[in-house]
This record gives C-alpha cells, structure tokens and sequence, in this order.
C-alpha cells in the first residue's frame, strides 16, 4: 500500500520578514530614498515640518475653531454663492464666455493706453446703426429684464415661482 507523503509547512515569521524587505529597501529604492531625504531637507529649512508639527499638537483647537468659523451666516453665504457661481459658470457654453472674455479684453485691455474722448450725441445714434451694437443692446436688455423679473419674484410673496 502507499505511503501518504508527509507536508511540512515552515513556519512564517511576519516579523522576519519585515526585516528583510527593510534591509533590502535601500538598495531596491535608492533615487526614491534620495529623493525622499532632499524632500524632506527641503520642507525642514523651510519650516514647514515644524508648521505641521505645531498644527498636529494643537489639532483639536484648529477644528473647533474651523468649525465655528464656518457655521457663522457669513461663511455659510460664501458656500452658497460659490456653489451658484459654479452652476452659473457651467451653464454657460464655453465657447460664448470666450467671446465675452475676448469683447472685454478689447474694450479694457488698453484702457491705460488709449485716451477715450466721449462720443459726440450724433456718434452715438449712429451707433444704432450697426447690427452688433443693436445685438449687443438686445442682450443687455434680455438680461436686465429677466434680472428684474427674478428680483420681483423673489421680492413679492404672492407670484409664483
């Protein structure tokens, strides 16, 4: 009859281990070790490590303070504004907010450089006469009348939104 064959598992040392990947680190990851050391050279001249110290020590009191700070009405404002300023900004296509940084660097680019003279009244109904100022006038006024509007709704408790 056959004999079973008999399986001994050597024992692992965790421990051992760790020892060796640790005694070999050095030369598996020489430039990342260099690299490590003037970084962390770099932050200790600079003061920053020390920084970081001070603010781990005082950990506990920064929160609470950051905490406090951010539950006041005006931080809570600035979150809010700042989350609608992102939807506005992503609600506008990009290639017309191109446009409008483009007018505006043309018409404030060079403000220093130019000396504007008022246009005469006859300059100005002229300016009618172009098909762009006349666009540009009816976007304007677009805005203005759905800026009032959204103003009325939210100042006359009666409409509906």
């Amino acid at each position: 009859m056959a004999q079973p064959i008999t399986l001994t598992k050597p024992t692992r040392d965790p421990k051992q281990e760790l020892l060796d990947r640790l005694e070999q680190a050095p030369a598996d990851h020489a430039a990342a070790l260099l690299d490590a050391c003037e970084l962390l050279q770099g932050l200790h001249e600079r003061g920053v490590l020390s920084t970081l110290r001070g603010a781990l020590a005082a950990g506990d009191k920064i929160i609470d303070t950051a905490a406090a700070e951010a539950n006041s009405p005006q931080a809570i404002r600035a979150m809010r504004n700042g989350i609608l300023l992102f939807q506005m900004l992503s609600s506008i296509d990009p290639e017309v907010l191109q446009g409008t940084a483009v007018a505006v660097s043309q018409t404030f680019g060079n403000a220093k450089a130019v000396a504007y003279e008022p246009p005469s009244l006859f300059g100005l109904f002229g300016s009618f006469l172009s098909r762009d100022f006349r666009r540009g006038m009816g976007l304007m006024n677009t805005l203005l009348k759905n800026l009032a509007y959204q103003l009325k709704i939210r100042t006359e408790p009666n409409l509906k939104r």
